[in-house]
């Protein structure tokens, strides 16, 4: 009896022994298939954990984890890369632009005065020096030859400095009929002419045809092309040219300016060739005449550079318009055309 208890005990002792791995196993793998398909109920329990803020926390962390490794190093690096592609890009850009806008002022500067000076300064240095001119007055001789050069459009200070530089070497001085648009751009330019003695004269705001406006726009034309000169160097012009010498009654109603226009039309413009404009002035010249040129053409300095030198040897005088109308004794009005002064 005590065997067979014994036995019995045995086999029981067994029998768990042998059922425990099994259980652990099927444990170990119900937990493992909760993870992984999120349909047991410990995996639901887990889904549930993750909408705590605990939880939370630890996904961000994760996620912020797998930033910093794969694919958010990669978006960190295509946003160098194209950040830095486009900033240095448009830097460059930038200063190019920058670059070729200061080598464009320092040319004009260097070109005009020799030296960089604050505008005001120069503006008034300018105006004291027109003043002294004005009293003490230039020397025109009424019984000699003269005439009146005058160039449009400008400024344009790669041609307007060379016109100023080839008549200072003979005395000569000109008046310049200025688009009041471009003032602004080249202050340092206008106020040399003024300092120089020449005639700083309106061309219009923006070079419209006159004609073709009313009234009223004829006059802010022509009043804000006074007021843009006048900003840049400190005078106001007292000459007005109409844009291809177009007009109308209402044009000369409304413009409360004289209006100069010319007796010699070189058609610079038209040829742009040092040749023909030199030939069109020196074959057609004669005491009195109004000569139209225009600033912005290389072509037109380089005439004028063998224009005036024979002008001089010829005996003509060059003067602005204005001193040419008071050496003849005209009285120049507002609302009139004036092409030459015999």
């Amino acid at each position: 009896m005590r065997k067979w208890k014994k036995m019995m005990l045995a086999t029981a002792v067994c029998a768990m022994i042998a059922v425990q791995p099994a259980w652990a196993s099927s444990a170990v793998i119900t937990v493992g298939q909760g993870v992984t398909t999120g349909t047991s109920a410990e995996a639901q329990g887990e889904v549930s954990l993750g909408n705590t803020p605990e939880s939370s926390e630890s996904t961000v962390s994760m996620s912020e984890q797998a930033s910093v490794g794969s694919a958010p190093q990669e978006q960190t690096t295509s946003r160098v890369i194209t950040m830095g592609e486009s900033t240095k890009s448009e830097d460059t850009q930038t200063d190019e632009v920058q670059s070729e806008a200061t080598q464009d002022d320092q040319t004009v500067s260097e070109t005009s005065t020799g030296e960089s000076q604050p505008a005001e300064d120069t503006t008034a240095s300018a105006t004291e020096e027109t003043q002294d001119q004005t009293s003490t007055g230039r020397q025109i001789d009424p019984s000699k030859p003269m005439v009146a050069l005058t160039f449009d459009d400008g400024p344009q200070p790669s041609v307007g400095n060379r016109i100023m530089d080839c008549l200072a070497q003979y005395g000569g001085k000109a008046t310049f009929f200025m688009v009041g648009s471009r003032a602004g751009s080249y202050k340092t330019e206008i106020q040399r002419m003024v300092a120089e003695g020449h005639e700083v004269a309106n061309h219009t705001m923006n070079h419209k045809y006159l004609q073709k406006l009313g009234a009223g726009q004829i006059q802010e034309e022509v009043n804000r092309g006074n007021d843009a000169i006048e900003s840049a160097c400190g005078v106001r012009p007292t000459l007005l040219r109409l844009p291809g010498g177009n007009h109308n009654a209402t044009v000369v109603a409304n413009t409360h300016m004289p209006m100069i226009q010319w007796s010699v039309d070189t058609l610079d413009w038209k040829t742009r060739n040092a040749d023909k404009t030199t030939s069109a002035v020196l074959n057609h010249v004669k005491d009195g005449d109004i000569v139209l040129m225009h600033e912005l053409y290389t072509s037109t300095a380089d005439a004028v550079e063998r224009i005036v030198p024979e002008l001089a040897r010829r005996g003509f005088q060059m003067v602005t318009v204005t001193e040419m109308a008071n050496a003849r004794g005209k009285s120049l009005q507002a609302g009139h055309l004036y092409s030459e002064f015999r």
